[in-house]
């Protein structure tokens, strides 16, 4: 049975002339977002409290019997992308380190045009190619006949 003001002294009805009355809301499962945040927290809470107590032990036993789950984890933890700053460049080298970046590159492409010189220095051995295939002739229908010889005449 349902309470209404007739059974119940202390009932609020819901709705009055079309609008909601104190205290109700129009959405009783709240704000979507603030429901995800306040899950978000709650769990992160809990998984923080839980890994202060057994973090160091659970770490240890995934490396011991499950390898390739703490690899994943310790690659995941690792940033897809890095910063890299440049600081002074060819401007801030020494006399020096100068010569030797340009004796490092010159070796490099040296070492490079050796390796294209062998790809290139190779001989050519004549090879058959096999015979073209023939056309196999079709045989022809009594319509074909009938066909090429109305197109003759």
């Amino acid at each position: 049975m349902s309470l209404n003001a007739k059974t119940d002294p202390n009932y609020v009805p819901k709705r009055i002339n079309g609008k909601f009355a104190p205290g109700w809301s129009g959405n009783p499962g709240g704000s979507l977002e603030a429901t995800r945040r306040s899950f978000n927290k709650d769990f992160l809470l809990a998984l923080a409290a839980d890994f202060k107590k057994h973090g160091a032990a659970a770490i240890e036993k995934v490396r011991r019997h499950q390898p390739a789950a703490y690899m994943k984890i310790c690659a995941l933890l690792v940033p897809r992308e890095m910063q890299i700053e440049r600081s002074g460049g060819v401007k801030a080298m020494t006399e020096d380190q100068i010569v030797d970046a340009i004796a490092a590159i010159e070796g490099f492409l040296a070492r490079r045009s050796e390796e294209a010189a062998k790809v290139i220095e190779g001989t050519a051995e004549p090879a058959a190619l096999p015979a073209p295939a023939r056309k196999t002739k079709r045989k022809r229908r009594k319509s074909d006949v009938g066909l090429a010889a109305g197109s003759e005449e």
